[in-house]
């Protein structure tokens, strides 16, 4: 199957976090993205769809460049995914190989660039009325490898495709956005071996940790608390490849979703080694699963870390992912100590504060979503796209889970409250309070960003609303229709 929306978005995000100024320039794939979902990755979508290219520097510095026969250009190896692939870096990998013959295991992944892509172009394709092909974009994702050795590499072109080979120096690299960040690159080690880890999650919101052998001078980090992973084998075509490899050896385990997150740095004899994190859930039991190496696994809550011995680069990493979840699946933490809790005044009884987009389009109609049958709240239930406010304002909340849930992206001055309900479901249920924020104006069409979530989003009339709709969504609906701003449900007469 082609490559996932998913995985294509969460690529083409670490990337502007990295860049954000190059948001405006890259306007075109992220409104494609918006547009097309998966069918961003075929090559039949002529709109535009992504490809992959391949930025293979060697020991000298240079920079490998093919002819490309099609285009009469020179550039670097790169071409369309196949759905064979299995990530955007793998399809870059297999387009090196065809075009040249060179293959994955001559190459490792630039530290820092495993899951990210160094340059991301557009360019315009002329038409090919014999192929039956209109013009069209290309959205160009180029990854970055290095050469393992000095010496000549044997090639093997793609003689319907490519007329030759040049290892260029990065001053003479055609493309400019290219050449510019080649030439930025601080230089690497010579240590050639590339690792990768998986930062293991559960809905209850803890962390697979491995405990791993105490033998001092023969393994790395001993006695201490890790992720599950190790380093790249000649058989590993990418860094993903490595990671379900070494989860297979070490526990049995097999993922089915594995998603970059992004890169752990640790000191291991005093180098710097690259870690490609990749993050994925599992709600199994650690104690079923068949270690053979270390010592136990088990699950931690981001609070429980400061009890362990473990690397303070991993535990960084888990408190950041436990910080990007979406709502609702914050880990319970243990009570704070007694003298860092404030008194509350006595009776006083917290309330949760959950936000709710309300989305009009200009024909009236409403944005709710079908909630998954295996939902806690609500499930197989029509609702507005809703959330739980984490460490942050309501505003930044809703932004946050309409990017998440439906790839909408919302602007913080497009935002207006329009209701509040406060409610609550039972007498012994902790009472909600819940914000209804109008978007005036957003970009982009719903998309299913969490299937397991969410199973359907559909635009309806306000006054011909599912039956199976969400009570208080449904009476705030109905008085945001008429000008209302609060409301109360729930509560004892």
């Amino acid at each position: 199957m082609p490559l996932s929306h998913h995985h294509i978005r969460t690529t083409i995000d670490a990337y502007l976090a990295r860049h954000p100024h190059e948001r405006e320039q890259l306007g075109a794939l992220l409104d494609a993205l918006d547009r097309t979902g998966d069918e961003i990755a075929s090559r039949s979508t002529f709109t535009g769809h992504v490809t992959c290219g391949t930025i293979v520097v060697d020991p000298l510095g240079r920079v490998l460049h093919v002819l490309h026969l099609a285009s009469g250009k020179v550039l670097p190896p790169g071409g369309h995914t196949e759905p064979a692939d299995d990530s955007l870096a793998a399809a870059a990998l297999r387009e090196l190989h065809e075009e040249t013959g060179i293959p994955p295991r001559d190459v490792t992944p630039w530290p820092g660039y495993e899951t990210v892509p160094l340059d991301i172009d557009i360019h315009d394709i002329d038409a090919h009325p014999g192929k039956g092909e209109p013009g069209h974009r290309h959205f160009d994702l180029r990854f970055l490898f290095r050469l393992h050795t000095a010496t000549e590499v044997p090639v093997v072109l793609q003689e319907e495709e490519v007329g030759g080979i040049e290892w260029r120096p990065v001053d003479r690299v055609t493309s400019p956005t290219l050449r510019e960040k080649l030439l930025k690159l601080p230089p690497v080690a010579a240590r050639a071996t590339a690792n990768a880890s998986a930062l293991i999650y559960n809905d209850r919101g803890e962390y697979l940790l491995h405990l791993r052998d105490y033998f001092p001078g023969r393994i790395w980090e001993p006695g201490m608390w890790s992720l599950l992973g190790g380093g790249k084998e000649p058989q590993d075509a990418t860094l993903e490849h490595t990671v379900r490899r070494e989860l297979a050896e070490e526990a049995g385990l097999d993922l089915a979703d594995l998603t970059p997150f992004g890169t752990e740095y640790a000191s291991d004899a005093g180098e710097t080694v690259p870690i490609a994190i990749y993050a994925a859930r599992w709600n199994g039991d650690p104690r079923e699963l068949h270690l053979t190496e270390g010592v136990m696994l088990a699950w931690f809550t981001p609070s429980d870390l400061h009890r362990l011995r473990i690397a303070d680069t991993t535990s960084d990493l888990v408190r950041r992912h436990a910080a990007s979840r979406p709502a609702g699946t914050a880990p319970r933490s243990g009570p704070e100590p007694e003298e860092k809790r404030l008194a509350s005044p006595h009776g006083t009884v917290p309330n949760i504060i959950g936000v709710h987009l309300y989305l009009e389009r200009p024909d009236g109609t409403v944005l709710l979503g079908l909630r998954h049958p295996d939902s806690a709240f609500a499930p197989s239930t029509w609702h507005v796209l809703a959330g739980h406010c984490e460490q942050e304002n309501a505003i930044a909340c809703l932004i946050r889970e309409a990017s998440e849930e439906a790839g909408l992206h919302i602007e913080r001055q497009d935002v207006e409250l329009v209701h509040v309900v406060h409610h609550i479901g039972k007498p012994k249920y902790p009472p909600r309070m819940g914000l209804f924020f109008r978007a005036r104006t957003w970009r982009g069409e719903p998309t299913l960003r969490e299937p397991d979530k969410c199973t359907q989003w559909r635009f309806w009339d306000p006054a011909a609303l599912p039956d199976d709709l969400v009570p208080y969504t449904r009476l705030a609906i109905g008085k945001i229709q008429n000008g209302e701003l609060y409301s109360e449900t729930g509560w004892p007469t």
